[in-house]
């Protein structure tokens, strides 16, 4: 099955839509040094000026790292942005559906409901696996979104790369993957595949292997075209100025990222190691990013212990599949030390 031609694919108004034109939109020179254009106040600099609403500046630097050219990159206020422009771009609010998998990140579903989209789960196995035909046998006519997440929150696993692909080519509309965790996956991610599938826009974002969850910095990878809608649609000056300074400050410590995330890699296998011989451990499931779910003895009772000491980590017990289940980050081996130490301390009765 072939993908739809993308005006099918879009919102009618959306692609007709005539965006905002900014004055840093119609002025990208660097030459001139008088800028009266934009109604800016002339003091406090570098801070008194809009920033540059498409940041080519971070965009250039980041294209080489991800192996894609700089026009098949958006830049947002964290990927939830990106996540609810997929909807404002391609969802007709209460006539289209997006499909999802379940358990997964939950900001698909308070998107869909924020534009009125309906949003249909797919249970994946118990051992989180991906069935490609259950998931399309999902889909309909009105179905333009797919969301996959890979490797999975909070499951922690890659997707199977099979089942994906199955998805890529069998469903016509656009198949979002997100790839958060993807920098601690030895899986190749699917950003190298833009050119092979039309119908692919993929997730990634500042806040996991590059330590920068503060700056709210979230990527999507899509075609030229694609991302041309992405940035009709989104406000003016999404990404502030400070946010992009800092992007390129990391953007220049590559090496050190890359240092971190083997680092996290060797101290996950020690920690889960551990943890699996805690008494309170019934199942470690396989893990593919930098945090783990664990099967526990009673996870309510576990977790108000550890914020009583502390310690937090989450509690996934009500989401599908994912019973009496915590969600452990890896963090410092000083912070996974006090998890550790704790939970050996722990009995039963020690909460009450």
């Amino acid at each position: 099955m072939s993908m739809k031609p993308l005006q099918k694919l879009v919102r009618p108004n959306i692609w007709a839509l005539k965006p905002y034109s900014s004055a840093r939109d119609e002025y990208k020179g660097a030459a001139a040094s008088v800028f009266l254009d934009a109604n800016e106040n002339p003091y406090n600099a570098p801070y008194n000026r809009y920033p540059d609403p498409l940041q080519l500046e971070v965009k250039e630097m980041l294209a080489p790292v991800k192996g894609v050219k700089p026009g098949q990159i958006f830049l947002g206020n964290g990927s939830d942005e990106a996540i609810d422009l997929a909807f404002r771009i391609f969802c007709e609010p209460k006539t289209d559906n997006v499909v999802a998998i379940a358990p997964t990140y939950g900001m698909y579903k308070v998107c869909a409901d924020i534009n009125d989209v309906a949003y249909r789960p797919v249970l994946l196995d118990d051992g989180f696996r991906l069935d490609a035909g259950k998931l399309l046998a999902a889909a309909d006519e009105h179905t333009k979104l797919i969301f996959l997440c890979s490797p999975n929150n909070p499951s922690g696993n890659d997707l199977e790369r099979e089942e994906i692909v199955k998805v890529l080519e069998r469903f016509p509309g656009m198949v979002v993957i997100d790839e958060a965790y993807a920098d601690f996956s030895e899986q190749k991610p699917f950003r190298e595949e833009l050119e092979t599938y039309p119908n692919l826009i993929v997730l990634n974002t500042f806040s996991k292997a590059w330590g920068s969850a503060a700056i709210r910095l979230g990527m999507a990878f899509a075609s030229e075209e694609v991302i041309s809608l992405f940035n009709k649609v989104k406000y003016p000056y999404n990404v502030n100025q400070l946010t992009q300074r800092q992007a390129v400050e990391i953007l220049k410590k590559r090496f050190d990222v890359d240092k971190w995330v083997k680092t996290l890699l060797r101290e996950r296998g020690q920690v889960m190691a551990a943890f699996a011989e805690l008494d309170i451990c019934e199942k470690i499931y396989p893990t593919n990013a930098n945090f783990f779910l664990a099967k526990v003895k009673g996870a309510d009772a576990i977790y108000a212990y550890l914020v009583k000491n502390g310690i937090i980590v989450r509690n996934r017990s009500r989401v599908e599949l994912c019973g009496d289940c915590l969600r452990v980050t890896i963090g410092t081996p000083q912070e996974d030390n006090s998890l550790l130490g704790a939970l050996r301390s722990y009995k039963p009765e020690t909460i009450k």
